[in-house]
């Protein structure tokens, strides 16, 4: 007990008080220590997470530390580039504290208009022609659709040959009895409207008998010819949707187990491609390449998934070797991550996973395959070259 002077008052101070306020703060620091510890030890998809919070947090980086720090030490903004001279923090400010960007409308018409976050992609890589009004789009088909209770006529299909073409040739390198590349279809009905009678509208763009699984034979073809073993997997997976009465979102659920299944039976499985066809129109997903029409090609990558730098390494240094043999073929490289999307479309199974979407609803088969051709002739190059860095030196 201690008496103040001058103010007749008295404070009595407890140890035992004293002692439990420590331990209480104590244990508070190890409670949060080890909620955090929880958190991020959970894999990428089971944390909690918010996208208002990351999509802030992605526009703080160096170059914005190190223009804070140069207001107070003007010497540091003379290294800066000169057209880093807009900036502004008023902008900054407000993108951070409202998630609007006044460069970008999604921003705003995301939050206030219903399902319009399903556009909310990113380009990573921007091909030829490709901005933030044709991003590629995955819409699902009426229930009627999904169910197979409705399914068209199928017309003009005389001429769909998915056999590859090239040289007969025995192809300078080969994997031999391996199968490396792994080819499956998590929307195994995406089809083709010039092939589907009667139908016009995009949405209904589905058939069993006519769809991407065509792509994938001729993709195969292709490879192969290049000595690249690959293995293609028509598991239909909207069947299967059916079968358990699941909608279409859980579809890349339902391709889940088919890939392990083919990756645990198959160890020499190093590269998965799941493909696909966009809802786009054909002046959007058509180019003219020497007097050719081509279907173009755009890649995927889930922004949730763990193997994120890696699949979208994968996918840039193919988007490049496109973009000098093929120039306009590939639209560039997409990010998928946001409410109402997938976001990992099982690429975290693998380091070498991606999504290829070939073509859109207008295309034609001679365009699909073509751009088939292109794509394993641009990864059979890569392929090879990665083995041959990747090989062990000789002694």
């Amino acid at each position: 007990m201690k008496r103040l002077k001058g103010t007749g008052m008295i404070m009595a101070v407890q140890g035992t008080s004293l002692i439990k306020a420590g331990f209480a703060f104590m244990f508070f620091l190890i409670a949060v220590f080890t909620m955090s510890g929880l958190m991020t030890s959970l894999k990428p998809e089971f944390r909690i997470s918010s996208s208002s919070l990351n999509s802030a947090a992605t526009h703080i980086n160096g170059e914005l530390l190190y223009r804070l720090m140069g207001w107070e030490n003007h010497q540091l903004l003379s290294a800066l580039p000169k057209k880093e001279e807009s900036f502004k923090l008023s902008n900054l400010v407000f993108r951070l504290s409202t998630n609007v960007s006044l460069d970008d409308p999604r921003s705003f018409l995301g939050s206030e208009l219903p399902g319009f976050t399903l556009f909310d992609g990113k380009i990573l890589v921007a091909g030829e022609g490709t901005n933030y009004t044709n991003m590629p789009i995955e819409s699902a088909p009426p229930i009627e659709v999904l169910k197979a209770e409705q399914e068209a006529a199928l017309q003009n299909t005389e001429d769909i040959d998915s056999s590859a073409g090239g040289s007969a040739e025995a192809p300078p390198n080969s994997t031999g009895d391996r199968k490396v590349v792994y080819l499956y279809f998590s929307h195994t009905r995406e089809s083709y409207l010039p092939y589907l009678q009667g139908v016009t509208n995009p949405n209904a763009a589905y058939h069993s008998e006519v769809n991407v699984t065509k792509i994938g034979d001729r993709l195969k073809g292709s490879l192969e010819s290049k000595g690249v073993g690959t293995e293609v997997d028509k598991t239909d997976v909207m069947a299967k949707l059916n079968q358990k009465g699941l909608d279409f979102g859980k579809a890349y659920q339902e391709s889940r187990g088919v890939v392990q299944t083919a990756m645990a039976g198959n160890r020499d499985l190093h590269y998965l491609i799941d493909i696909h066809r966009d809802s786009r129109r054909k002046a959007e997903t058509t180019v003219t390449i020497n007097g050719k029409s081509y279907a173009k090609l755009a890649f995927v990558i889930g922004g949730k998934n763990q193997n994120y730098e890696k699949n979208l390494k994968l996918a840039t240094e193919l988007h490049q070797l496109l973009e000098k043999k093929y120039k306009g073929l590939s639209r560039g490289i997409i990010e998928n991550k946001g409410p109402g999307m997938n976001g990992v479309y099982n690429q975290d199974l693998s380091q070498n996973a991606m999504l290829v979407e070939f073509g859109g609803v207008d295309n034609t088969f001679e365009e699909l395959f073509r751009s088939a051709d292109a794509l394993a002739d641009v990864f059979s190059e890569f392929y090879w070259q990665a083995e041959k860095v990747d090989a062990p030196a000789n002694n």
